[in-house]
C-alpha cells in the first residue's frame, strides 16, 4: 500500500471522487501542511493556520498508479486558481500535492510540467508540490460527508456535477 495526500479545494468533493476509484482502499478528509497541531475546522477555516483541506488516500499501486491518481487530481479541480476553488476562497482551499516519497515528487513534477507544456490551461498552473509533514484527520462529521448528506444543497449543486463529470471521464478507473 502507498499513501498520498492531495488538496483540490473542499475535501468533501475530493473524498466523494477518490472513494469511487478502483485500488483506493481508504480516503480520509483532514488538514495538512500547517503550523498548528490538531487544528479544528473552525481554525483552518480562518486561513491562518497554514493548513490545506486535503484527503489522505491509501491505495494499492498494483490496482491504480500514483500517475493515474494525479490524472484524476488535475481534472477534478482548477489548478490555475490560487487559494480558491469556485466559491471556496482561502489558502485552505489551495491546490497542493503533498508527496510522501522522492518518486511521488518526481512524478508530480513531471506531470505538472507535461500539463504546462500541453497548454491545456490558458493560465499558469499554481499547484504546490510540497513534502508531506503532517496530517490531522478532520472532525467525524466531515467523513463520508457526500454519502451521508446527499440531499444537502452543497452536495446537490456542487459535488453531484463534479462526481458525474468525473465518472464519465474516468469510467475505466471506477470500482466495478
Amino acid at each position: 500500500m502507498e499513501i498520498t495526500t492531495l488538496g483540490a479545494g473542499c475535501f468533501w468533493c475530493v473524498e466523494a471522487i477518490y472513494k469511487r476509484l478502483r485500488g483506493v482502499k481508504q480516503v480520509t478528509s483532514g488538514y495538512a501542511g500547517g503550523n498548528v497541531e490538531n487544528p479544528s475546522y473552525e481554525e483552518v477555516s480562518t486561513g491562518t493556520t497554514g493548513h490545506a483541506e486535503v484527503c489522505q488516500i491509501e491505495f494499492d499501486p498494483e490496482d491504480i498508479t500514483f500517475e493515474e491518481l494525479l490524472s484524476v487530481f488535475f481534472r477534478i479541480h482548477d489548478p490555475t486558481t490560487l487559494n480558491r476553488q469556485g466559491n471556496d476562497i482561502g489558502p485552505q482551499y489551495r491546490s497542493v500535492i503533498f508527496y510522501h516519497s522522492d518518486q511521488q515528487r518526481e512524478t508530480a513534477e513531471r506531470i505538472k510540467g507535461e500539463l504546462v507544456l500541453s497548454k491545456r490551461y490558458s493560465r499558469p498552473i499554481v499547484t504546490e508540490i510540497a513534502p508531506f509533514t503532517n496530517f490531522y484527520p478532520a472532525e467525524e462529521y466531515h467523513h463520508d460527508y457526500f454519502s451521508r448528506n446527499h440531499s444537502q444543497p452543497y452536495c446537490r449543486l456542487v459535488i453531484d456535477p463534479k462526481v458525474a463529470k468525473f465518472e464519465k471521464e474516468f469510467e475505466h478507473l471506477l470500482v466495478r
